[in-house]
């Protein structure tokens, strides 16, 4: 195991507009050892912004993310409920979802539809894009006091809805998103996790889970709007994909939708707003390689710009969370 230079001096936070915080460290051939050094530093962080940039550390491949990892001590989490596909690097340790590159990804928090969901990501860039493809941040509780109070409490009070219909086709296949193909291994993961189930006649799965769209931070009980409302709803898509969809499996077919928790469609004005008031919080740094970002996935929400050129950001997914829901969390009942 790498050893920890307790020696090294204290590292400054630096702060920019638009930008992230960001602790450099000096360059090291001992990446995990350093950021399991800069680990108070790098914790002190997080608690006041809720994500930082750690750059210097050199990290080369997944190896080294694994072994960061396992240096900082923090509890690896498996991906159940996926909605796109990811390699499997290591315990813990993935690779991006995987999203055309010319398609940006909206504000989102990982797997805010689960109930058991990772408290903590570390993103990895073994290899920056030529242009673009940074990972958009936003403050949660910011863009909760954002939005429009008539909307937000709708959202409180409701919760939110999501819809999937698994297919072979589009977005995460039923065996990548629950591990295991097994029917009555699935419907049991589906009654312990409130999600409602259809199978369909020919086989494949549509579900419905309600889950809360605000939530109080575990730490500091702060409120945050926490949740994938915008991102996986259908007027977020690209037109043309959209239509190919609806055509293909029908309106109530598409491979991930919401709605607003009573089962009401959201309009597409509803959508725009919630990105646009991302986009008025969001700061965002270029990724140069060997970068590692830490986000308190709770408290701060991300997305992923559009690029060009070979882009490799793993994930860590770490500190398993559940959150003290409302009384929407519940099985929804599917439309």
């Amino acid at each position: 195991m790498p050893s920890i230079d307790t020696t090294a001096p204290p590292l400054d936070l630096e702060q920019e507009p638009g930008r992230p915080a960001m602790l450099r460290v000096p360059a090291t051939v001992d990446p995990a050892g350093r950021a399991a050094g800069a680990w108070d530093a790098i914790r002190s962080a997080l608690a006041e912004h809720g994500a930082v940039l750690v750059r210097g550390l050199g990290l080369r491949d997944v190896e080294d993310v694994g072994t960061v990892l396992r240096q900082l001590a923090v509890e690896p989490v498996t991906e159940r409920e996926a909605f796109a596909p990811r390699r499997t690097h290591s315990p813990g340790v993935h690779s991006s979802s995987a999203w055309p590159p010319n398609q940006p990804m909206c504000m989102h928090h990982e797997l805010s539809y689960t109930l058991d969901l990772p408290g903590l990501l570390l993103f990895a860039c073994l290899s920056a894009p030529t242009t673009g493809g940074a990972t958009g941040l936003a403050d949660a509780a910011a863009v909760l006091d954002a939005l429009p109070r008539g909307l937000t409490e709708r959202f409180e009070r409701e919760g939110w809805l999501l819809t999937r219909s698994y297919n072979d086709e589009i977005g995460a296949t039923l065996t990548e998103a629950f591990g295991t193909d097994d029917r009555d291994a699935v419907e049991r993961y589906c009654r312990a996790h409130a999600i409602d189930f259809a199978w369909q006649t020919d086989g494949t799965l549509r579900t419905a889970q309600r889950r809360s769209a605000v939530v109080r931070h575990p730490a500091d009980g702060r409120r945050c709007w926490f949740n994938q409302i915008a991102f996986l709803n259908r007027w977020t898509l690209a037109p043309e994909v959209a239509e190919y969809l609806i055509d293909e499996y029908g309106p109530d077919g598409l491979p991930f939708n919401t709605w607003y928790g009573d089962g009401e469609p959201i309009e597409e004005e509803v959508v725009r707003v919630l990105n646009s008031v991302y986009e008025q919080h969001t700061v965002r740094t270029p990724w140069q390689s060997g970068d590692l970002l830490l986000v308190d996935n709770i408290r701060t929400a991300h997305s992923r710009e559009a690029y060009e050129g070979p882009r490799e950001v793993v994930v860590a997914m770490a500190s398993p969370t559940r959150l003290e829901t409302s009384p929407v969390t519940e099985e929804a009942g599917l439309r």
